[in-house]
């Protein structure tokens, strides 16, 4: 089964890391957290991988020399939804995964892998609770009763570590995002299914989350690790 790894963007909120290299290999421990990413996948047996390279994918190319992995530059400014049809012959009539390069967690593949199986729709995603990002202040007659700090959000979000069957490509026309109208189509057609995962999710959006994740790394606390 092929993984696809979106890994194209410009990565312009954490700019100060990108100017050399795309998002995706700015390093963790010395190791690009791209290759996080893959390692998670390679746990549980799947090594067959497809990066979808925009900005610097060079730098991609350079870095990944193995025959299990295919870099493909799909274009700087190209969206992700575009970034994968780009890449429908090559995938084929095949169920495949697909997630960001940018994000990790101790997500059971095994387990997300029997979920879509099992419900038998086009695609599942992983959804997860963030964190909220200011303290919730639990207000009573403008008395504040509790001050919760680091909470997680009630709603669900995407957090990539999708299961697609090939019918995917039936919903993309095509250079569009691939989280607005195939995804939303999708869900209309009630063909999207969600993977709850409660555990540990996060994506190095800032730099910020870098330092958060190289944190975690560093005092031997990172649920992701292998």
């Amino acid at each position: 089964m092929k993984i696809i790894l979106l890994a194209g963007g410009l990565g312009t909120r954490i700019s100060e890391e990108t100017k050399s290299k795309p998002k995706p290999m700015i390093e963790i421990n010395n190791k690009p957290i791209l290759s996080h990413v893959m390692d998670i996948y390679s746990s549980y047996g799947f090594n067959e991988f497809l990066i979808l390279g925009g900005y610097k994918v060079e730098v991609i190319q350079e870095y990944f020399k193995n025959p299990c992995i295919q870099v493909i530059d799909t274009g700087l400014m190209t969206q992700t939804g575009g970034r994968l049809k780009q890449v429908q012959e090559i995938i084929g009539n095949e169920t495949f995964m697909l997630t960001y390069g940018d994000g990790v967690g101790d997500i059971n593949i095994k387990e997300l892998l029997d979920f879509h199986k099992s419900h038998k729709k086009i695609a599942t995603v992983t959804a997860v609770h963030p964190e909220e990002r200011f303290g919730i202040l639990d207000i009573e007659d403008n008395k504040v009763i509790r001050f919760r700090e680091k909470c997680k959000s009630p709603n669900f979000i995407n957090a990539g570590f999708f299961v697609f069957e090939p019918e995917i490509f039936d919903y993309i026309n095509d250079d569009v995002m691939l989280e607005e109208a195939p995804l939303n189509n999708l869900s209309q057609d009630n063909q999207l299914m969600a993977y709850k995962h409660n555990g540990f999710w996060a994506c190095m959006d800032n730099r910020k989350d870098l330092i958060m994740l190289r944190n975690l790394w560093d005092l031997g606390k990172a649920p992701w690790k292998i």
